[in-house]
C-alpha cells in the first residue's frame, strides 16, 4: 500500500510539472508573437494610408504601394481554393469511403503523409519543371496557383480524411436501414456532419497558401509588378514576395515599408480565416451530432 501511495504521488507531482511546463511555452510562444507584432506595428503603421493600398511598388519608399501584390494574392488564394478543395475533399471520400483497406490504401495513406511534409521548394522546383517549362504557361497565376495547389492538396485531403472518420457509423447505419444509397448517405449525411472538420482543414491549407514564397520564386513569382493581373496567363506578384523584396533593400526606409506590408498580410490572413471560423461555427450548430 505504501508503495502505491508513494507511486501515485509521483505521477501526481510529475503530472503537474508536465501541465506547468506545457502552460510556461505556451505563454513564451504568445509572448514572442506580441513582441513581434508589436514591433511591426510600430515600425510601419505610419506607412499603412489608402495610399499605401492603392500605389503600385516604387523605388522610392514614400510612393511605394501593396497594390498589385494585394490582388495578385486575392486571384492567387482564389484560383487555390477553387482548384485544391473540390479534389481534395473527393479525394479524401473516395479514400474513406469507397476504397477498400488493403496494401495499396496503406501505400497511397503513407506517400499522403509523406507528401504533406514535404518542403514547399520542392513543389516549387515540380511546378517549375512541369508547370512552367513542360506545359509552357510561364510566369503566370495559373502556374502559381496549380504549384500551390499541390503544395496543400496533401493538409486538406489529411484533415478531410480524419473529419469523415469522425462521423459515428450510426448516421451511416441509419441512413441505410431507411434505404439509402451509399452516395446518398455520405452526400446528404456524413458529409454535412463532417464539415466543420473539412473547414479547419482548408483553414489550415489556405494560411499555408498565402503565406509561402519560396514555391513562386521557383517558378519565377516576379518582385516588381505595375498592374492588376487581368486574367490567369498574367504575370503576378504576392504579398510574402513583395514583402521580401522590400526587406532586401539596402535603404532603412524599405524595412518600415516592409513592415506596413506585414500588417497588411496578417489582416487579409485574419479576414480570411475569420470567415472560415464564422462558416465552421455555423455548420457545427447546424449539423450537431
Amino acid at each position: 500500500m505504501n508503495n502505491f501511495n508513494l507511486n501515485s504521488a509521483k505521477r501526481k507531482k510529475n503530472e503537474r510539472i508536465f501541465k506547468y511546463l506545457c502552460q510556461l511555452f505556451t505563454w513564451m510562444s504568445l509572448l514572442i508573437l506580441l513582441v513581434l507584432i508589436y514591433h511591426v506595428s510600430i515600425q510601419g503603421l505610419h506607412y499603412l494610408n489608402l495610399d499605401f493600398l492603392n500605389n503600385y511598388p516604387s523605388r522610392f519608399p514614400d510612393k511605394a504601394g501593396i497594390k498589385s501584390a494585394l490582388w495578385g494574392s486575392t486571384w492567387l488564394i482564389s484560383l487555390v481554393f477553387i482548384l485544391s478543395v473540390p479534389i481534395g475533399v473527393a479525394s479524401a471520400i473516395y479514400l474513406e469511403e469507397y476504397e477498400k483497406k488493403g496494401r495499396l490504401a496503406r501505400l497511397i495513406e503513407i506517400n499522403i503523409a509523406n507528401l504533406a511534409g514535404v518542403p514547399s521548394i520542392v513543389y516549387g522546383i515540380l511546378g517549375l519543371t512541369i508547370f512552367v517549362r513542360f506545359f509552357a504557361l510561364d510566369r503566370s497565376l495559373i502556374a502559381g496557383a496549380l504549384t500551390m495547389s499541390l503544395l496543400v492538396l496533401p493538409v486538406i485531403i489529411i484533415a478531410a480524411r480524419e473529419a469523415l472518420r469522425a462521423v459515428p457509423q450510426s448516421i451511416r447505419h441509419g441512413a441505410y436501414a431507411l434505404g439509402a444509397t451509399q452516395w446518398q448517405t455520405i452526400y446528404h449525411h456524413v458529409l454535412p456532419a463532417s464539415l466543420p472538420g473539412i473547414l479547419t482543414g482548408v483553414i489550415l491549407a489556405m494560411s499555408r497558401a498565402i503565406g509561402e514564397t519560396a514555391p513562386l520564386i521557383m517558378i519565377g513569382a516576379l518582385t516588381y509588378v505595375a498592374f492588376i493581373p487581368e486574367s490567369v496567363m498574367d504575370p503576378f506578384s504576392t504579398l510574402p514576395i513583395q514583402i521580401f523584396n522590400w526587406a532586401s533593400r539596402p535603404q532603412a526606409a524599405f524595412e518600415e515599408v516592409a513592415a506596413a506590408g506585414i500588417i497588411v498580410l496578417l489582416l487579409v490572413l485574419l479576414t480570411m480565416n475569420a470567415t472560415a471560423v464564422l462558416i465552421r461555427n455555423y455548420a457545427q450548430r447546424k449539423y450537431r451530432w
